[in-house]
């Protein structure tokens, strides 16, 4: 017995260790230093021998954060001003000490500091700082006419620009939200005057930006570092701490070099002091199957969900009445939610979060209303005459339904729903922006990067996967809808 007891041990110790080890999964936020910053985390991990996968350009720090403390993702780069005052929510300057305590009350670690200092900062063209006699923020007070294009994080943030322009007393009325690399574009061109920036950004120097000093002393210290969930493997969390340090002038070298190469590992392989043909290589087709296998995943998943419930709901808003108009209100107005809107209030519901499972959950409802609403319609146009010719031969409501009145509105219902799909292959891409994953992802880093190829290696398959779903819904119209209502189209 004993025997038999130590063998079956045995079996499951060696079926432990057989197993493959979890992946741990590195976030990063979508603007070039952190995806450098992440990269030099995966090759950091990979080089202590662990499986690393990575999710990058995920979005802001509170996605990120809801990420990390809700265990979708293991470590991501982060900013101690970025903590305490947008994750601790605190107005008073904290030790690291007391960072650490607080943030491991959410199971929670933190790095060393990496070596650098990149906190918030306002920027200008040169020449046009020059000519209106501007050198710090104060004197923007002069100038209230000037357009600022911020980034929306900015724009919300405990440290943004709400606070800045209270302490400073700017009461700027041409202000917007732009994307981060896009508002650079639009400096230079000179659609804005002035931006906010993070003060190693590569363009500042790369575009003769001038940096406006915060003379007020208003944004706090922003040094670098890695956040990591404090269950991860011991090791793991000594390798993010003894890696080496970056100052400032190599971190600003690095993400220039992102910038340049159009390839963050390429910054990552520098610092490392990899040479550059040495530096991993960028297989486009593996990586352009992962993407289109996510989003065929997250697209199919979703629409047959949406037909699942989406085809019930038509067929009871069919009937009209107040149910009818209720189902098709609800249904409308979740269209009109911007799909970018529907994934954040998403993301805090329990038991979505961070995930595919979110991206799935959005497109499913973002792909109801063309379903319910054809179903409902197909079923309305059905002639009186032919419905009173189902009741005379005596089938009873459900044989109605399936044998007579669901074939008549077949062509309606069929196009709701190649609708519906053509509509989720194209919003999946957003998926991208929560780690879900998809051909967004090289959408974001190409627009991150100001790189027309990147982002046309995920926009030219969603649309030709668009074309493909398209000419299938077409097959399925010869294959579905009955002969007779085939003749009579034609």
């Amino acid at each position: 017995m004993k025997i038999a007891a130590f063998s079956v041990s045995l079996g499951l110790v060696a079926s432990a260790v057989a197993l493959p080890a979890k992946p741990i999964v590195v976030g990063s936020k979508k603007f070039t230093e952190s995806y450098v910053l992440g990269e030099i985390a995966n090759t950091v991990l990979e080089r202590a021998q662990f499986a690393v996968e990575e999710r990058a350009g995920m979005g802001g720090t509170i996605i990120l954060w809801q990420a990390l403390s809700g265990g979708q993702i293991d470590v991501y780069p982060e900013y101690t001003g970025t903590i305490g005052e947008e994750i601790l929510k605190t107005k008073t300057a904290l030790s690291e000490d007391e960072i650490r305590r607080s943030l491991g009350k959410f199971g929670v670690g933190m790095s060393g500091d990496l070596g650098f200092n990149n906190t918030y900062a306002v920027v200008m063209r040169r020449d046009a700082a020059a000519k209106l006699g501007i050198t710090k923020i104060s004197d923007l007070r002069q100038h209230l006419n000037l357009k600022a294009g911020l980034t929306h994080e900015f724009l919300d943030r405990q440290d943004g620009w709400r606070p800045l322009s209270a302490r400073y007393g700017l009461t700027m009325p041409h202000v917007s939200g732009i994307d981060h690399a896009i508002g650079y574009a639009a400096l230079v061109n000179g659609s804005i005057d002035l931006k906010d920036a993070y003060s190693t950004d590569a363009k500042i120097q790369e575009n003769d930006l001038v940096v406006l000093n915060d003379d007020l002393h208003f944004f706090p210290e922003y040094k670098a570092v890695f956040l990591y969930r404090l269950d991860l493997d011991p090791r793991a969390i000594d390798a993010l701490n003894h890696f080496g340090r970056i100052d400032e002038t190599k971190m600003t070298a690095l993400n220039a070099t992102a910038e340049r190469t159009k390839n963050y590992a390429v910054a990552a392989a520098q610092f490392f002091g990899t040479p550059p043909n040495d530096a991993p290589a960028q297989n486009l087709a593996p990586k352009l199957f992962r993407w289109i296998g996510r989003h065929l995943e997250l697209a199919g998943i979703s629409l047959i969900f949406s037909i699942l419930i989406g085809l019930p709901l038509g067929i009871a808003a069919s009937r009209g009445g107040a149910l009818g108009q209720s189902i098709l209100a609800i249904v409308g107005m979740i269209q009109t939610v911007p799909s970018l809107a529907l994934l954040a209030l998403l993301v805090p519901v329990p038991f979505l979060g961070i995930s595919a499972t979110t991206a799935i959950v959005a497109l499913f409802l973002y792909g109801l209303l063309p379903i319910v609403r054809n179903t409902a319609t197909g079923l309305q146009d059905i002639p009186p005459t032919l419905r009173d010719s189902a009741i005379a031969l005596g089938l009873e409501p459900v044989a109605r339904l399936r044998k007579i009145y669901l074939p008549l509105a077949s062509r309606t219902i069929l196009a709701g729903i190649k609708t519906s799909a053509v509509i989720n292959i194209g919003t999946a891409t957003l998926a991208a922006l929560i780690g879900a994953g998809g051909l967004g992802e090289p959408i974001l880093s190409g627009l991150n990067l100001n790189d027309n190829a990147t982002i046309l290696e995920g926009a030219i398959p969603a649309a030709l996967l668009a074309l493909l779903v398209q000419g299938l819904f077409d097959l399925l119209d010869r294959l579905l809808i009955p002969r007779g209502l085939r003749l009579q189209s034609s």
